[in-house]
């Protein structure tokens, strides 16, 4: 392989990689399907391997040419600029996987307030309109439920949200304030 050959495929690599960690993370976040987090965690070890060989030569490449050495140098700092972008995504992905985000949905045909939502982490939303809805992030600190009551009409009613939630479960969930509906978990 030439040398500019091996330049090229040194940023086209720190690209590619670049551009499918994003969409790999960006498709976690949004979805929190289990089977994207496991594709993140086999391209996260396949895209190393593979980056590491390619500036291994392109560092071995910098020894024997020293008319292209600028080149290299800033290809191989351009696939090191992955590295911290690689941790950041691991930090952020191990964040999501112990926080469960909700999304209360006052289902009710009347107004709810003083919403405690009680378990893992104390929450409270102050009103909820019908049909109003807001996410509320949970952070989960150990093994917990999450349940939260609520006054409507004067009354304080009680529901269980979820009814066992462990680290590394968290998950992006609907819940409809009122419905009655069956437990997630």
């Amino acid at each position: 392989m030439t040398s500019e050959k091996l330049n090229k495929l040194g940023l086209k690599t720190a690209l590619i990689s670049f551009l499918i960690g994003i969409a790999i993370f960006l498709f976690y976040y949004f979805t929190s399907n289990f089977y994207i987090l496991f594709l993140g965690y086999f391209f996260t070890g396949i895209a190393c391997i593979f980056n590491l060989v390619i500036l291994i030569l392109i560092i071995l490449e910098i020894s024997k040419y020293c008319e292209i050495r600028k080149k290299f140098i800033s290809t191989s700092l351009i696939m090191l600029f992955n590295i911290p972008i690689m941790i950041t995504f691991v930090w952020l992905t191990l964040i999501l996987i112990n926080t469960m985000r909700i999304n209360f949905k006052n289902t009710t045909q009347t107004a709810i307030t003083d919403i405690e939502i009680i378990g893992c982490d104390l929450k409270h939303i102050n009103k909820l309109e019908p049909n109003e809805s807001i996410t509320i992030w949970i952070k989960i600190n150990n093994d917990c439920s999450i349940q939260m009551n609520y006054l409507q009409n004067k009354k304080r009613e009680t529901e269980t949200v979820a009814g066992y939630i462990t680290g590394g479960m968290g998950q992006k969930m609907n819940y409809n304030i009122g419905s009655k509906s069956e437990l997630v978990f």
